[in-house]
């Protein structure tokens, strides 16, 4: 059944409602799978809006569906620790797409990330929305981690639990008796814990070792109101904050991420994980090749494999990439479960995949001198690096060598013992670079951007104990990489669209005027612009503002909002151009990065605003997202529906979708070109349609900024106990963002994070200028503004916030505090004190950048 079909099948039952039951028998479903398939599906429609869930086992068509109302939208909540919120709507709402910001009061006992319903008001004056919550649609906290306290008194009604997510403001209770966690095995045997949780397991006993102070895991069994606090019984203790293992622990319960593959799926993939000889007789063969694959050192996962060779003038450039669709097939308990988790989730010390193991490290992982079936993407390319053609097809390969991006980054940069090494390989990565770099000047030309912001990479000890924070390299290595699979992901979303054909798209969408304009008046405090000229405004009065001057008889006040701004990727591409080599240049790349909005995947084709292409899809990682095999899965039905997977590019000065009248035709974007020979339109029906692409698409970007989340928080975490015996040392820090709370500031050496409070400056009463985005002293007119240069103390550690408290050093005066209007006070030189951190081997699991 349809989802349209379920739905009008709900809004035809009594009162517009429909049980669970109901279904089941009117549907006539049989096993645990199809009434499985049925939650799913009524799932999916709750998290998008187009149902309402009444209770346990009901759901109703919600009033906005039904026609009654027009001010309601649904979504999902995000709470901040000082009790407000935000609720961002769920694509395609008639309400618009920007967060409304709910109060404290109207809250309505709804927790961080539930499905909610909320009552939208007429916006401010200013665009901003406010709204109450007046239904939870769905709870996503079944289960909350956080650190056990006793009761302090005998009145208190039993113990607490205080959620280790500090936008959950409200401890949750533990009646007597409830704090005693199951068995294990019998209580979470969806779960594999790790030996560190598992030595736990001694903390169930009521009479042993105290569970003050440790963490444990939750599960909620009242749901919070307006006036009485959540409920819920221990069901697992992880151990203490500081044992070895129990951060990650933390983390996966947090974020919900499914860790452990059901039983059904591991049989599943045991089942398929075996590579079918006819199969391979029916592609095209590509194993005599010196096909490489190029990784980090710890992964284990290869799902790309290049191979470059000169063609004439030109160049042929082959990515082959795992055929996960082959072995995954739509519908299956494999596919559900990769569904469900739509991405690998990667930190420091280890990685969660979407794939079993026997799947994405064996039998669809491209390790060398082994048959694999693969996508191929076969691209000609003339001298200065332009795609002239491309073929898509089905190959198998055999890899000739498992490359790492240190041995290639050796080889590039002259070392003559691993060049000995790989002497017969080492030709094609000389020509691999001289094209990436031809590439990239490609790119450049029609405005793409590229901001070269580091990554922290968490280095640890041989016992497993992290030793220090570093940058990550981006070298040539990895950067040729990244070259070749964007021009392969072009290249199959350039075939979809001009087939027609309905598919996942990677989008960018063009970034709103008004952080655009917040951008504008940073990059000016800096002596900068993106050259946007004049900006378009706005002029609006509200309803109480007209009240109010007929009231006082004074003039009605004007607002002046801005309208939407023709702001273009070559404006960001020459900003980031200008300040490369600038000291202010980290401050401003992170302020252009923070203006633009978020890339998601989408049915439909948007664009890509920071690579400038008016076609771009993910299909270079299907190992690792679920989006990806989805592209495969249609490329390969295309084909064998016969469907010819060549096509030829066209290269000319055209318009990109975001080029500003005032830049002429802009840079080089690839324009298709049809050939006689190829059917442009597909006739058939599409292999999946585009209302289940649709919801697709938004499940995987929920997934996708869910693990993103995950992955930053454990680093920050690490970051802070990292940090823990260094407290009264003093570091070098750069100012990344005065707030009206104090300077964010980053410690140059460490790559490390924290907070200098307002109300620590002490040799002056300091203010927050949001005009100018500054702080400055009342009296003195010192000035801290981003990009500032100062010198800190840590002074303390918030381990339960997650944060850094420092100090500026002051000699009388803060040392870079500027006296407005006269020159800067040079500071008395100061020893530094900041000990490196010692070298080791860093652990990065992550392919590449998200784009």
């Amino acid at each position: 059944m349809t989802d349209q079909e379920l739905i009008a099948k709900i809004a035809r039952s009594a009162g517009q409602k429909g049980g669970y039951k109901q279904l089941v028998r009117e549907l006539s479903l049989g096993g645990g799978r199809e009434r499985r398939l049925l939650l799913e599906q009524l799932a999916r429609l709750t998290s998008r809006g187009a149902l309402v869930k009444l209770d346990r086992e009901h759901w109703g068509i919600p009033r906005t569906a039904a026609g009654t109302r027009d001010n309601l939208a649904a979504g999902r909540l995000d709470l901040h620790r000082d009790g407000y919120g935000f609720v961002r709507p769920n694509a395609r709402q008639a309400v618009g797409s920007d967060d409304i910001f709910i109060p404290p009061n109207e809250i309505n006992g709804a927790m961080q990330g539930d499905q909610v319903l909320v009552e939208v008001e007429p916006p401010k004056a200013d665009g901003r929305r406010m709204g109450r919550i007046v239904r939870i649609m769905e709870r996503r906290n079944a289960t909350v981690v956080g650190t056990f306290r006793y009761a302090r008194s005998e009145r208190a009604q039993g113990n607490t639990v205080l959620p280790f997510d500090e936008r959950m403001t409200q401890p949750i209770l533990i009646p007597p008796g409830a704090e005693v966690p199951p068995d294990t095995e019998s209580a979470t045997p969806h779960r594999v814990l790790g030996a560190e949780a598992a030595r736990s397991a001694g903390y169930d006993d009521p009479q042993g070792t105290s569970l003050e102070g440790l963490i444990v895991d939750v599960e909620i069994t009242s749901w919070p109101t307006p006036t009485r606090p959540p409920i819920g019984r221990v069901i697992e203790v992880l151990g203490d904050p500081d044992d070895f293992g129990v951060d990650v622990e933390m983390m996966i319960r947090k974020h919900q991420l499914p860790r452990a593959f059901p039983d059904n799926v591991l049989a599943e993939a045991r089942a398929v994980a075996h590579l079918d000889l006819a199969e391979v007789q029916c592609r095209r063969d590509f194993r005599d090749l010196p096909i490489v694959t190029i990784d980090g050192e710890t992964a284990r996962d290869f799902d790309d494999a290049v191979l470059l060779t000169e063609c004439g003038d030109g160049y042929e450039l082959q990515v082959h990439i795992a055929d996960v669709a082959e072995y995954v097939r739509e519908g299956t308990d494999l596919d559900l479960e990769a569904r469900l988790r739509g991405t690998s989730v990667y930190f420091p010390d280890r990685a969660i995949p979407m794939l079993p193991q026997e799947l994405s490290t064996d039998i669809c992982s491209l390790r060398p001198g082994e048959d694999r079936l693969v996508l191929s993407c076969i691209m000609q390319l003339d001298a200065a690096g332009r795609i002239e053609s491309y073929e898509i097809v089905e190959g198998v390969i055999r890899s000739a060598a498992r490359m790492t991006y240190t041995e290639v980054h050796a080889i590039l940069e002259g070392d003559l013992e691993v060049r000995a090494r790989y002497v017969e390989l080492v030709p094609n990565f000389e020509r691999m670079r001289k094209l990436a770099g031809l590439m990239n000047h490609r790119r450049e030309e029609r405005g793409s951007i590229d901001f070269d912001l580091p990554e922290p990479v968490i280095e640890f000890d041989a016992q497993g104990q992290m030793r220090g924070v570093t940058r990550a390299e981006r070298t040539w290595a990895n950067r040729l990489i990244e070259e070749f699979m964007l021009a392969a992901n072009e290249c199959v979303a350039t075939w979809l669209e001009d087939l027609g054909v309905p598919s996942i798209y990677r989008i960018h969408e063009k970034p709103e005027a008004r952080r655009v304009v917040q951008f504008e008046e940073l990059a000016a405090s800096f002596g900068y612009s993106l050259g946007l000229g004049a900006l378009p405004v706005k002029r609006i009065q509200t309803r109480g503002d007209r009240r109010d001057a007929q009231r006082s008889g004074r003039n009605v006040k004007t607002h002046e909002v801005a309208e939407d701004i023709a702001v273009t990727p070559r404006m960001y591409q020459k900003l980031a151009k200008r300040i490369e080599g600038k000291p202010e240049e980290r401050i401003l790349s992170y302020l252009m990065l923070r203006s633009l909005k978020q890339a998601r995947y989408s049915e439909i084709n948007e664009g890509h605003f920071a690579l400038a292409a008016p076609t771009y899809t993910h299909f270079t990682s299907p190992i690792r997202r679920y989006p990806d095999l989805i592209v495969h899965r249609i490329t390969k039905a295309l084909l064998s529906a016969g469907v010819r997977g060549d096509g030829e590019v066209a290269h000319g000065r055209h318009a990109s979708p975001w080029t500003h009248p005032n830049e002429g035709l802009g840079g080089i974007v690839i324009h298709r070109s049809k050939s006689p020979n190829q059917p442009y339109a597909y006739q058939g029906e599409p292999p999946i349609p585009e209302a289940e692409l649709a919801q697709i698409a938004e499940e995987t970007s929920l997934t996708e900024r869910r693990a993103a989340e995950a992955e930053r928080e454990l680093v920050e975490w690490k970051k802070v106990k990292f940090m823990e015996d260094r407290v009264g040392e003093e570091f070098a820090a750069l100012v990344l963002n005065p707030a009206k709370f104090g300077l964010f500031v980053e410690l140059t050496d460490l790559f490390v994070e924290g907070l200098v409070p307002i109300d620590s400056l002490r040799d002056d009463r300091y203010t927050w200028r949001e005009n100018t985005h500054e702080i400055i002293g009342e009296r003195t007119g010192r000035r801290f503004r981003a990009g500032d240069r100062v010198q800190v103390v840590l002074d303390r550690i918030l381990a339960q916030e997650r944060r850094l408290q420092f100090s500026l050093v002051e000699e009388g005066i803060p040392l870079t505090g500027k006296p407005a209007g006269n020159a800067p006070r040079k500071p008395k030189k100061r020893k530094e004190s900041t000990k490196s951190a010692p070298k080791s081997k860093k652990h990065s699991h992550r392919k590449g950048r998200r784009r």
